[in-house]
């Protein structure tokens, strides 16, 4: 069965200050979502799939120069094309409407299942393997997600956003999209709203697993989301984890939480940087990665 892997790729990185979608962090200037593409080959994905901004194609095609054969690639743009012609876009608008929009933007791209990551975060070598293994056994309606501990997906240079899951019998309850959780001066986790967070609460870091039927669910979701904005809100944005709560609690979708021996790491500000680069640097030198880089 061939499976697809999805890398949203088309944010606009405005907490890092620039592109870090295509950043080379890595000890041989790889981006992180190199690391993805590495680590899913190996896992047994055949197809990549990159929603990206225009401008980066030509880096995207250099990243896949050397994948060998068998690998199929494809490249689509998020932006304002895809967007229902129900939905009027205001002029002033200039983000796009989040990551339900992201994956809708290659909806024409998939017919097989498919797995979801950010461009921005490294996900491990097991996740992929867990993740390809759960694809190729999902039933009809059922989907699949990575979970990760919230108190290693936080950031001590500012706030971050996280989907933080509630479980049942290895199956997602609810996921509740969570927007402002700071590590405080004693070590704590704390959101505005949410007040103190179990720094072990499994959250997504948008590692999901969905079988191609699922996008005529997501596409008209997505068009009451855009229906429901208020006149003046250019910032509204539909997240995969709401999404995916949502169609958890009308019973749309079974999601199995798949468990796993990797560890999470990724880019949300500048200051975040040296660490990550740090971290890849030891991989290589480990062997994990090969000495002589990626590409």
């Amino acid at each position: 069965m061939k499976t697809a892997l999805l890398i949203m790729a088309a944010g606009m990185g405005s907490r890092y200050g620039g592109d870090k979608q295509v950043d080379g962090i890595g000890p041989f200037g790889e981006a992180l979502m190199q690391y993805s593409i590495y680590d899913a080959i190996r896992a047994g994905f055949d197809k990549l799939v990159f929603v990206i901004k225009p401008q980066h194609k030509e880096i995207i095609d250099r990243f896949c120069a050397k994948l060998g054969e068998g690998i199929e690639v494809a490249c689509v743009y998020q932006d304002f094309t895809t967007i229902p012609q129900s939905y009027k876009v205001p002029a002033e608008r200039v983000k796009p409407f989040g990551t339900v929009h992201a994956v809708l933007s290659a909806k024409e791209a998939l017919r097989e299942p498919f797995a979801v990551i950010n461009a921005d975060d490294y996900y491990g070598a097991d996740a992929f393997r867990s993740m390809h293994d759960a694809l190729v056994t999902l039933g009809e309606g059922e989907a699949a997600m990575v979970g990760y501990r919230l108190k290693n997906t936080v950031s001590k240079n500012g706030s971050v956003t996280r989907g933080i899951c509630h479980l049942k019998d290895g199956r997602l309850c609810d996921v509740k999209e969570t927007y402002h959780i700071v590590v405080r001066e004693d070590g704590s986790l704390y959101d505005d709203e949410a007040g103190i967070l179990d720094p072990d609460a499994l959250v997504s870091m948008n590692m999901w697993g969905f079988r191609a039927e699922l996008l005529e669910t997501m596409s008209e979701r997505f068009e009451a989301f855009l229906g429901g904005i208020e006149p003046g809100n250019l910032k509204a944005e539909y997240a995969l984890p709401t999404f995916v709560d949502a169609c958890v609690k009308s019973g749309v979708l079974s999601v199995k939480v798949l468990s796993t021996e990797s560890v999470w790491f990724g880019v949300t500000y500048r200051e975040d940087r040296p660490l990550v680069a740090e971290r890849l640097r030891q991989m290589h030198e480990s062997g994990l990665y090969p000495k002589e880089g990626l590409s």
